[in-house]
């Protein structure tokens, strides 16, 4: 397996400066893709020992061509996250005034934190989308857009300046990214950690996601994302993608995973992980009757029932 990380690019992403943050990057080729799907790609070919995506932003929530990417395709497993705060610069050809540009661009995900300066600012510019910051930077070298929405540290790499910096529709606004590799054990739980998976259901009736919800909520796990994305199979058909907090091997989680087996369709696990946004001893203790201790207790007492020992 290559000794390489594939991530968004190109050089002068958001995303290559969460990966940076990670101490085993300094020890891999970081090779920037084009898109998701081909970053996430070259994990499934072998040529990259791993992925780093963005997957949900404090904005607008998921990011869907990575959630859709992981929904589908042979199975991937997130192993780490990266939480990065998030302000854009106007990057512009050198030169260029406010009432010049006609043209913007940026990633997708990068509109709906922006719309709001767009409108007061400039609102008559055309947006056009791009495949990631970095390349709308590019695009604006090269003359096809007049401006572009990226980090102002990518304004260097492509000979830009930052007509205008620190724009954001709302304050502390985080995008989260994931490590992503081909599956294998998870690591080790560490007391605050992330279980991500995606559900289908059997068939479309009432109370159909109070059922799914409710494998988490008798067991006292909480819920950090849940989204539902189109399965392609016609209207109304749809998957659900979630973040549930704790990790495969504590008792409570597996036990919702076992349930969650049974009465659903399908179910696709992406992962534990450690979180990215508490330390172990921060996180709060399981609700009375979820801890290992007391499924193990409860499970003893099952055993002595059975013998005739109760």
């Amino acid at each position: 397996m290559p000794a390489s990380y594939a991530y968004l690019g190109p050089e002068g992403t958001f995303t290559e400066v969460a990966l940076r943050t990670l101490p085993e990057a300094a020890t891999r080729e970081l090779v920037p893709y084009v898109s998701v799907q081909s970053a996430l790609d070259a994990v499934r070919a072998g040529e990259a020992e791993a992925a780093f995506v963005p997957i949900e932003n404090s904005v607008e929530g998921g990011i869907t061509t990575t959630l859709d990417e992981l929904v589908a395709g042979a199975p991937l497993m997130i192993y780490r996250e990266v939480l990065l705060s998030i302000t854009f610069a106007l990057l512009v050809r050198p030169g260029t005034k406010l009432s010049d540009i006609k043209t913007v661009s940026a990633h997708p995900a990068a509109q709906p934190q922006v719309r709001n300066w767009l409108k007061k600012h400039l609102p008559d510019a055309h947006w056009e989308s791009a495949a990631s910051n970095a390349d709308a930077a590019r695009l604006v070298q090269e003359g096809q857009y007049d401006a572009a929405f990226a980090g102002e540290f990518a304004a260097a790499r492509y000979g830009l300046e930052a007509l205008e910096t620190g724009i954001h529709d709302a304050e502390n606004a985080q995008t989260r990214f994931v490590l992503v590799g081909r599956p294998a054990r998870p690591a080790a739980p560490t007391g605050a950690d992330k279980t991500s998976i995606v559900l289908w259901q059997r068939d479309d009736h009432p109370g159909g996601l109070r059922d799914l919800l409710g494998e988490f909520a008798t067991r006292g796990i909480n819920l950090m994302l849940l989204q539902s994305r189109p399965t392609g199979a016609g209207i109304g058909n749809y998957c659900f993608c979630i973040d549930a907090e704790g990790h495969i091997s504590d008792r409570r989680v597996a036990d919702a995973l076992m349930g969650l087996k049974r009465i659903c369709l399908q179910v696709r696990y992406l992962g534990s992980y450690p979180r990215a946004d508490v330390r172990p001893g921060d996180v709060q203790p399981p609700r009375v009757g979820t801890s290992d201790d007391e499924f193990t207790a409860a499970a003893d007492w099952v055993a002595r029932c059975q013998d005739g020992r109760f």
